[in-house]
């Protein structure tokens, strides 16, 4: 009777234990605030409840999934907007919270209407370090029908009203930095506008300094573990588009500056910048980097093979994978062809050809074809003044069992990610999902690499720099995908930025498409860390976007975990069979 009792008393507290848990509660996830001024008319409010909860808006039956989340779109009306959002648990109780939104039409532009100037900008922004030939774009906003000029001397037009130009008072026009400018004294430049019989004075925001490469070349030299080159002067969350990495104690022919950013000539016709940090400025006087290039030698030990080009000088490279047939293209810059002979080895087993072209005066292009078509990793580094560029083979066999998998769980520590409408992280969802593959790889008889095992913060640049070190057969990065709308936006997407890696991403997708998640596409060119390297291929997998309720709730079951590592893995497998060294080779 005391086992019955004791078990009766156990039943009765799980009862009433979990009907404490059904009650009513609202937990918010957007907005985040209760009073909320926006400018769009589409607006969100997500959050929680409990799981047998109703949820209205303003009284009226909204959808709650079976994890309790909701994601209720609401339109606004020009001024305030008001809504009760009320929880009713199935005992009755009930919460409520009031969220308002404050919508305003955008008002257009309006034209200046006393003589004044309402602002000045100028392109590329930032302070500048400029040479003759740059050119220097303005941009002035003040009233109509005056003259405004850049230090006295260079007249703005203002544009006529016509097109998408729809408001008179705007200045513009393009100025070519001459050689000893009167106007470049590394101050900001005077602007002047004269209306009316008045003269108003403003100066630009940003400074402008003359260098002047006739008179001496600035040479800067790389410095520290990463330092990278990229395109342009365009960001975005991702940061500027790369155009790949450089060893340290690279010699750089830098002509100007934007910024935090100084720009390096690397051809005629090629411009690049990388961020101050990274170049170590050297002795008025240093020689612009330049050198022949030597001998050649192609070969190979028991892992890697390797093309060696002798030459007197660290110049910047950049490599370029190609596909159909499968070739890396190292471009030296600042190199002229001296090479006359190329010594090519038996040991090496995966470099079939190496040639070069001397594609501009200061370009020198070498061309590296495969023998297989998969790209499995090259790095570019150098010995002394020796280019060296080394070339991963493929996996001498199709299974997972000799392979090193590194698995990236993304973010972690105070990096939380996204947050999903119940409340959970991206940081926790991603190393469950890391778990789960991390286990079906060893259960194939992958070694596993981890960057995070715990809830902790691995800086991007640490995590590169570690990977590059460990030299893993390839890497998966898992995050989960958000977006400003969690009704419609839903689904998995790969990413990858070599094109050589892209099959890696499209066979992983593919099989993530089994799962029945919608597609939100396979994307090439991704500016992400863990993208970047080309030692080893790599993908990053947006499981699915933990911001929609219902992606959300297929991330929360453990099952479904499973069930995506159990694709992930499928899709490493047939890439995996595709390349190794068994595959076909290119004819």
């Amino acid at each position: 009777m005391k086992r019955l009792g004791g078990s009766l008393l156990l039943v009765v507290l799980f009862v009433l234990q979990a009907q404490a848990q059904e009650k009513s509660f609202l937990r918010l996830t957007q907005p985040g605030r209760q009073s909320n001024a926006v400018t769009a008319t589409r607006q969100f409010l997500v959050g929680s409840t409990c799981k047998s909860c109703q949820v209205f808006v303003n009284d009226e039956l909204q959808k709650v999934y079976p994890t309790g989340a909701f994601a209720i779109e609401v339109e606004l009306e020009e001024g305030s907007n008001e809504f009760v959002i009320k929880s009713l648990g199935p005992e009755g109780d009930s919460i409520q919270r009031i969220i308002s939104f404050t919508y305003n039409v955008p008002q257009p532009a309006v034209p200046v209407s006393s003589v004044n100037i309402a602002y000045v900008q100028t392109f590329p922004e930032g302070n500048l370090l400029v040479a003759p030939g740059d050119l220097i774009r303005f941009r002035v906003k003040a009233i109509p029908g005056g003259t405004v000029t850049v230090g006295g001397q260079f007249r703005l037009m203002e544009l006529p009203v016509s097109g998408s130009q729809t408001m008179p008072g705007i200045y513009q026009g393009t100025y070519t930095v001459q050689c000893n400018d009167p106007l470049i004294n590394g101050r900001t430049m005077p602007v002047v506008l004269e209306a009316e019989g008045t003269q108003v004075r403003r100066n630009t925001t940003y400074t402008f300094t003359l260098n002047d490469p006739q008179v001496q070349p600035m040479v800067g030299k790389t410095t520290g573990e990463n330092p990278f080159l990229k395109y342009g002067l365009g960001e975005d969350r991702l940061g500027g588009a790369r155009i790949g990495n450089l060893d340290t104690a690279v010699y750089l022919n830098i002509t100007g500056k934007v910024g935090a950013d100084y720009r390096v000539k690397l051809a005629k016709n090629f411009t690049a910048y990388i961020p101050q940090e990274q170049v170590v400025m050297q002795a008025p006087g240093t020689f612009p980097p330049s050198s022949l290039s030597n001998s050649w030698r192609v070969w190979g030990d028991d892992k890697f093979d390797y093309l060696t080009v002798s030459l007197t000088q660290k110049l910047p490279y950049r490599t370029t994978q190609q596909t159909d047939p499968s070739r890396i293209v190292l471009d030296i810059y600042g190199a002229t062809a001296n090479t006359n002979w190329i010594t090519q080895l038996e040991n090496s087993q995966e470099i079939k050809n190496a040639y070069y072209e001397q594609v501009e005066d200061d370009i020198l292009r070498v061309i590296i074809e495969l023998k297989h078509k998969q790209h499995w990793g090259h790095q570019v580094y150098y010995n002394g003044s020796t280019l060296t560029l080394k070339v991963k083979r493929p996996p001498a066999q199709s299974g997972l069992g000799n392979l090193t998998i590194a698995v990236d769980a993304g973010h972690g520590g105070r990096n939380t990610g996204a947050q999903g409408p119940t409340g959970v992280y991206e940081k926790e969802m991603a190393m469950a999902v890391a778990v789960s593959l991390q286990q079906a790889l060893q259960a194939e008889g992958a070694r596993v690499l981890m960057t995070r095992v715990n809830d902790s913060y691995v800086d991007n640049n640490y995590r590169v720099s570690a990977y590059r070190d460990k030299d893993p057969d390839l890497l998966v990065s898992i995050h989960l995908n958000s977006s400003a709308d969690p009704v419609r936006i839903q689904g998995t997407s790969t990413y990858y930025k070599h094109i050589g890696f892209r099959p890696l991403s499209q066979y992983i997708y593919k099989h993530m498409l089994e799962l029945g998640l919608k597609e939100f596409g396979n994307v090439g060119s991704f500016n992400f860390a863990l993208n970047s390297p080309t030692e080893y291929p790599n993908v990053l997998v947006e499981t699915l976007f933990l911001s929609n309720p219902e992606d959300e709730m297929k991330i929360l079951d453990p099952g479904f975990r499973q069930q995506m590592a159990g694709k992930i893995v499928l899709g490493i497998k047939d890439f995996v069979a595709a390349g190794y060294a068994g595959a076909e080779e290119q004819q």
